[in-house]
């Protein structure tokens, strides 16, 4: 399954909407995408799966870069 993550860089400042950013991860599950990212120290605010012609529109931005656990 691939998940798309909304996250903040820094864990300790307050989320602002502008400063959020996304990647995108092949995992079998929501908790193993937190899992994965838990060294990162990130701010992770969503973690959706994307799938059908959702994912196929994510794969048309210049920004998908598919990581994998």
């Amino acid at each position: 399954m691939i998940f798309k993550v909304f996250y903040q860089e820094n864990l300790f400042e307050v989320p602002v909407r502008e400063a959020t950013k996304s990647l995108y991860m092949e995992a079998d599950s929501v908790q193993a995408v937190r899992s994965a990212l838990a060294g990162r120290n990130y701010n992770i605010e969503f973690v959706q799966e994307v799938t059908g012609s959702h994912l196929e529109y994510e794969k048309q931005s210049e920004d998908f870069e598919l990581e994998t656990r």
